[in-house]
């Protein structure tokens, strides 16, 4: 039998970015049906991707009324609409949920797809970053499951496969360090949006490409990776690694270390969530060893203090790492549309951060809660202190 034919349809939140689809390519490398495809709204790329897996069911969440009226002319009853229809797809049983949304609107269909015992392959941080405690128990309370697809993150998995907890002494997560690398706070005061969204190896979204740029996306990576492995903070480490070609490593007991390596390329973590326990062809080039100089530094923890603010939050936990997401992305908007400079990001978070108390969180109410109060908190920041930094 065909070894694509056993892999479990998937349901792709998120289809229209990037993560989304690079996944529709991968499952049609591979064979794999799509069950469903969601996006917020009901773009042109939503039409295609729809026409593109016509069995398929399809969501957009906030689509304009004129978007509304459009697809369902071209797709009658196979579309919905709003947030209640994208947790439904999400948990749609017997496949695997690939979670792409952006921002906090993935943390419900994260928990409705391991409700209903379904693998969430999880490119969306804030289910863990902003909801961890309240992801953690809902995967430990089913028989769904996460497996991780940023490639950090894939790294550290395969790297752990088949080693014991106890054998661990330390994750080291590595950072490409972004266009920024070796420039002071001050020397950072006047960049330009488009030279920080000019990442060095990496093709993203415009936000994750900022917390690049601000280390806040290896922030989030280190609370996502303490979520994931059950591992200490002080056992999470952060490595500067210009190439991006070592995508994280494992360094045991014994002092073995265990790294994953490979060009930069999304489809490999994407395929590899999904076909997991299994690998399948990929097609890709092998890699050249011969071609790669790889070098490590420390991060620079005064110059880029999103950071520290992230091990800050994690260790502090409860309602900080949601706090932390909620403040950055309001702080990275303003500067998208130039209302604060580069380095007043990490200056909106830390006020954020200080200014609301930490609560537990017990239910997905309580992190939306969390996460609309902090980010009314970081706009007023933002209104107040604009332009400066």
């Amino acid at each position: 039998m065909d070894g694509a034919t056993q892999l479990k349809p998937l349901t792709i939140l998120g289809v229209t970015g990037s993560i989304g689809r690079q996944t529709l390519e991968v499952a049609a490398a591979l064979q794999i049906p799509i069950a469903g495809i969601a996006a917020n709204r009901g773009s042109d790329g939503l039409l295609a991707s729809a026409r593109r897996v016509p069995e398929s069911a399809v969501v957009a969440v906030d689509p304009t009324p004129e978007e509304a009226d459009r697809l369902r002319a071209a797709l009658g009853s196979r579309v919905g609409f709003g947030r209640d229809a994208l947790i439904r797809l999400a948990a749609t049983p017997n496949t695997i949920t690939v979670n792409a949304v952006v921002g906090a609107a993935g943390l419900e269909p994260t928990i409705a797809a391991l409700g209903a015992g379904n693998r969430v392959a999880l490119a969306n941080k804030e289910s863990l970053v902003a909801g961890g405690p309240v992801v953690a128990a809902a995967a430990a309370g089913g028989e769904g499951e996460i497996i991780p697809i940023d490639s950090e993150h894939s790294a550290l998995w395969q790297c752990l496969v088949g080693e014991r907890a106890d054998s661990v002494r330390r994750l080291i997560l590595t950072a490409s360090g972004g266009p920024f690398r070796g420039r002071s706070r001050a020397e950072m005061a006047t960049v330009s949006v488009e030279e920080a969204l000019a990442h060095p190896t990496w093709s993203m979204g415009p936000r994750i490409t900022i917390d690049s740029a601000t280390l806040m996306n290896k922030a989030f990576e280190v609370i996502e990776a303490h979520y994931l492995y059950a591992i200490p903070y002080e056992r999470i480490d952060v490595v500067v690694h210009p190439q991006s070609i070592v995508h994280s490593l494992v360094e045991f007991v014994d002092g073995t270390l265990k790294a994953e390596l490979g060009d930069p390329d999304m489809k490999v973590p994407i395929q590899y969530a999904v076909t997991y326990p299994e690998r399948k062809p990929a097609g890709l080039a092998g890699f050249d060893l011969t071609a790669a100089d790889l070098t490590f530094e420390e991060p620079d923890r005064a110059s880029f203090p999103c950071l520290e603010l992230g091990y800050w939050a994690g260790r502090t936990g409860r309602s900080a790492p949601a706090v932390l997401n909620a403040a950055d992305e309001i702080a990275v908007a303003a500067f998208l549309r130039g209302a604060i400079p580069f380095p007043a990001i990490a200056d909106v978070v830390a006020s954020t951060l200080n200014h609301l108390p930490v609560v537990d969180l017990a239910s997905v109410d309580d992190v939306l809660a969390i996460d609309e109060q902090a980010r009314k908190i970081a706009a007023e920041y933002v209104e107040v202190n604009g332009g400066s930094g």
